[in-house]
């Protein structure tokens, strides 16, 4: 079995794109350049905050060469799969591979409803189809396909399988999926609200959203987790919260964008169907963010 190598925070990162929607990759590596600084120890683009599935085919694939030239080598650079077919998932991650990326974050195929038996064999021929390492997202949340303990126990002779997000929601997963498979694969979670308590529960890694508009606020959490110092983890997190909350609605890709921008790393515009917040509902989510924003915590001394 494989050695979990991958580890710490991995954050999930926004596409930026124009007014027009047209894609920016030159602000998208500006904000990558800031998220390396802070600390963190990879990268993944092209996942459900970097909008994928409104991404061209060739967009995703000039994402990710930018990305990898953007990272130079000093993090590894994962991306989202998450197409509506088997074969067109087969065939990115073989283009990607190519393209000099780490690894992958897969999804099930989209759309689709896929049941245990269908879903192991998109994951086999995903996992076939490249030789690089990659972590299976497991959101029954937002994409209504359920991997539980028991399948990954099943999936485990999978040698370039190393890595899980779990995105269920539901801590309890946590501890059922370390007695299932102890520590076969790298343990991430990609709840921003439930990491504290995640942390404590003991995983590997964390698929961070909210925190790209707060980079160093971000590191600095995690870390006070990965030293045991809980009670300094538990004042930030309480700051921190109400933008972990962003990450868990029906519009994260909009209110996240727009903490980014607010927080000057770039702009609100996504790409249709979404549109950018208005009325009450923007102004809420500015209260929260600018109340956040203007009331930073000093962080102490790691």
């Amino acid at each position: 079995m494989p050695t979990p190598h991958w580890h710490g925070v991995f954050p999930a990162v926004t596409t930026q794109f124009r007014e027009d929607q047209s894609l920016d990759l030159d602000a998208t590596a500006r904000h990558w350049e800031v998220m390396i600084a802070s600390g963190i120890q990879g990268l993944i683009v092209a996942g459900s905050l970097g909008e994928n599935q409104t991404l061209e085919p060739a967009e995703k694939r000039a994402l990710v060469a930018e990305a990898v030239k953007c990272a130079a080598g000093r993090i590894p650079v994962l991306s989202g799969v998450a197409e509506m077919s088997t074969a067109a998932a087969c065939k990115y991650v073989r283009d990607c591979e190519r393209l000099g990326v780490s690894g992958f974050m897969v999804m099930p195929a989209m759309v689709y409803k896929a049941d245990a038996r269908e879903a192991a064999h998109h994951f086999r021929q995903v996992a076939a189809a490249t030789s690089l390492p990659w972590m299976l997202y497991n959101n029954p949340v937002g994409y209504p396909v359920d991997i539980t303990p028991a399948q990954f126990v099943e999936l485990a002779d999978i040698p370039n399988l190393v890595a899980i997000k779990e995105s269920s929601a539901n801590t309890r997963r946590i501890t059922e999926l370390r007695i299932a498979v102890g520590d076969r694969y790298a343990l991430f979670v990609g709840v921003d609200d439930l990491i504290l308590e995640s942390a404590v529960l003991g995983i590997d890694g964390w698929v961070a959203g909210s925190g790209i508009a707060v980079p160093r606020e971000n590191q600095h959490f995690w870390e006070l987790t990965r030293r045991g110092r809980w009670d300094e983890a538990r004042a930030l997190y309480r700051w921190f919260y109400p933008l972990l909350k962003l990450d868990t609605q029906i519009k994260f890709v909009q209110l996240i964008k727009l903490a980014v921008q607010e927080a000057g790393l770039g702009r609100e515009w996504v790409r249709s169907p979404r549109l950018p917040l208005a009325g009450a509902e923007r102004e809420q989510a500015l209260a929260v963010i600018l109340d956040a924003l203007d009331n930073r915590p000093r962080l102490s001394a790691l």
